[in-house]
């Protein structure tokens, strides 16, 4: 079964003592197979005032809970297929898209930085954290 991506729900629950609180709801697999609904406190009332404000704090804990899931299960693609289809697609003379002196910078960085690097990853393993991270490691 095709695992989606989980948005949750956003609630304020009432306390008997203390200030309201937002909690982040979701559900996950457990061990053996089961649907259970987690729960994560975000804060209280007091911190966020809005559920806008409470949304935008929930955003990091979204991508943590969607962070292992499968985007499209079945052929493994790879980043180096992708690339071979850029290159010959988009970087193709025949459609006249980009410059001559573009095509060469683009497949220099390809060469250089794109296929050594993550080539050989499956495009479903891509996560933006990932490409974040190795792009402010890249010298300049």
């Amino acid at each position: 079964m095709r695992q989606r991506y989980q948005h949750g729900c956003l609630r304020c629950a009432k306390r008997k003592a203390g200030p309201d609180r937002w909690e982040y709801l979701w559900r996950e697999n457990d061990e053996a197979g089961l649907r259970v609904r987690r729960t994560a406190v975000i804060g209280t009332v007091e911190q966020y005032p809005t559920r806008e404000l409470a949304q935008t704090a929930v955003n990091g804990l979204r991508m943590q809970v969607n962070e292992d899931r499968l985007r499209h299960p079945g052929r493994n693609i790879f980043v180096a297929d992708l690339v071979d289809h850029y290159e010959q697609t988009e970087l193709s003379e025949k459609t006249g898209r980009h410059s001559h002196a573009t095509r060469i910078v683009y497949r220099q960085y390809l060469a250089r930085w794109i296929r050594p690097h993550w080539g050989n990853v499956n495009v479903c393993s891509v996560r933006t954290i990932a490409v974040e991270h190795w792009l402010r490691q890249l010298r300049r």
